[in-house]
């Protein structure tokens, strides 16, 4: 049977619903594990610096493909071992701008995969977290110095605030410690709402960083609807399950025999809003008929 890698940043507890529809893509085109393909997990558990090592593991098994998730750090490990074993990266935010791929449309190479496009949905977040908090002049925004592409992140968020009068304050934070710390600041600082960045850390830590918003009573802004069932306020982006299961059809694709290059980079085809009513009404906030009207999902 082939042998598919899979690489992960994060922890597996925090992941079991999204590599669930990995498998639902590797189905869709015949492959079911344990029957007809094998996969071998590697977790990070949220250490980047054991990436290149565990990437190591599986390119030496060998595996026939390897799939990387979570930080893009995963799939920049992989790309570095390995010109010859198809790599299929989930959730890169920009794979052109941090050399994963040549484009989207023709990925060149042994790498292809499927994206957030994080920083596309910026000006649409930062819209909707205007509507939410009409009278806000100054935001802050949460990154991971350590994730690649950070600047980009930042560089994409000072141009849509500034474009709609928003000041912004940039905090840091690279582990479960920071936070407190973090959200300290944001207090300190006066900004009225936090603009949580796409990030496999944040995701994982997604309740720790829910439950500070609430006490220091901070409305945020998250990129993901599993930040606002874990008890954050507000979320608009991609359905992480659809992201998933696209990686797995294009890892059954190329056991099937196409090749990367090939494989033109997907991109989401779902966004959703979703809003958390009781932590609304915690933080003292009146969400408009407006934001009701186009939520996909009202969490009580």
């Amino acid at each position: 049977m082939p042998v598919v890698g899979f690489l992960h940043s994060a922890s597996r507890t925090s992941y079991v619903s999204l590599v669930d529809a990995f498998r639902e893509g590797l189905n869709e085109t015949g492959y079911v594990e344990g029957r007809n393909v094998v996969v071998e997990y590697r977790w990070a558990e949220n250490e980047t610096a054991r990436l290149p090592a565990l990437a190591a593991e599986l390119v030496q098994r060998p595996v026939s493909v390897l799939v990387a998730g979570g930080s893009p750090v995963s799939a920049l490990s992989a790309k570095s071992l390995t010109a010859s074993i198809p790599i299929v990266f989930i959730n890169a935010a920009d794979p052109v701008a941090i050399g994963l791929v040549s484009s989207f449309n023709r990925p060149g190479g042994n790498v292809t995969g499927s994206t957030l496009l994080s920083a596309e949905l910026v000006a649409k977040r930062l819209g909707i977290l205007r509507d939410l908090l009409p009278s806000v002049k100054k935001i802050a925004m949460l990154v991971n110095p350590n994730r690649p592409g950070v600047d980009v992140q930042k560089a994409q968020m000072q141009d849509a605030a500034g474009a709609i009068g928003l000041a912004l304050h940039i905090v840091n934070a690279s582990s479960e410690q920071e936070f407190d710390a973090v959200f300290q600041a944001v207090v300190s600082q006066q900004d009225g709402a936090l603009f949580v960045a796409p990030d496999a850390l944040f995701l994982d830590l997604r309740v720790q960083i829910a439950d500070l918003a609430r006490r220091y009573g901070i409305p945020t802004m998250y990129e993901l609807r599993s930040y606002v069932e874990a008890g954050g306020l507000i979320s608009y982006g991609p359905n992480g399950r659809d992201l998933y299961r696209q990686g797995g059809i294009l890892t059954g694709q190329i056991l099937k025999g196409k090749k990367p290059a090939d494989l033109p980079v997907l991109q989401p085809t779902k966004f959703e809003l979703a809003i958390n009513m009781k932590t609304a009404r915690a933080l003292g906030l009146s969400i408009s008929s407006g934001l009701l009207s186009i939520a996909d999902e009202l969490i009580e």
